[in-house]
């Protein structure tokens, strides 16, 4: 494939997809400044990981990978920059599109994924875009069996933490 051909493919295939782009940047960054170097930074891993993109796999799969392992360097990356500047606990998930004061359920959603570990809050992220186990289990690199079982760890924790009624 010719260099021109190749960078017009890139280039549909990630506008065809800006959206995980987009959802993994509001889901590991609080800043607007913080969110924007992450997508250079995603975009930019994308373009240079390309030659090794399998097209007999979706491209949505490996582009949620992608973007998840430059979201987890990128935090590692910040949280050991600003350690002494900003304090922790800074909300991850701050924005929703175009609410200024989301519900009172989606406030104690986001509390709670925020509070999760980096693989969990991947996974949550991935469930909640609605992504299969298959799928989730290709991205993250664990078996589906292991999916189902966080996911349903996952779940226990949130109606016991948030008091919502269900199986605990």
């Amino acid at each position: 494939m010719n260099p021109a051909s190749r960078q017009e493919r890139f280039a549909n295939l990630v506008d065809a997809h800006k959206r995980i782009v987009y959802k993994v940047c509001n889901a590991y960054c609080a800043g607007r400044d913080d969110r924007d170097d992450l997508a250079q930074e995603i975009v930019a891993q994308l373009w240079r990981s390309f030659p090794t993109y399998d097209a007999s796999r979706p491209f949505a799969t490996w582009m949620y990978r992608v973007a998840l392992n430059v979201a987890l360097s990128f935090r590692r990356r910040e949280r050991s920059r600003t350690r002494l500047l900003v304090p922790d606990g800074e909300p991850l998930l701050a924005t929703l599109a175009g609410e200024d004061s989301p519900p009172l359920e989606v406030l104690l959603v986001r509390q709670f994924v925020e509070s999760l570990d980096d693989l969990n809050k991947a996974l949550v992220l991935l469930y909640l875009d609605g992504h299969s186990y298959r799928e989730i289990a290709d991205v993250l690199g664990i078996s589906e069996t292991n999916v189902g079982t966080k996911l349903n760890r996952l779940k226990q924790n949130m109606r016991r933490e948030l008091g919502a009624p269900g199986k605990t």
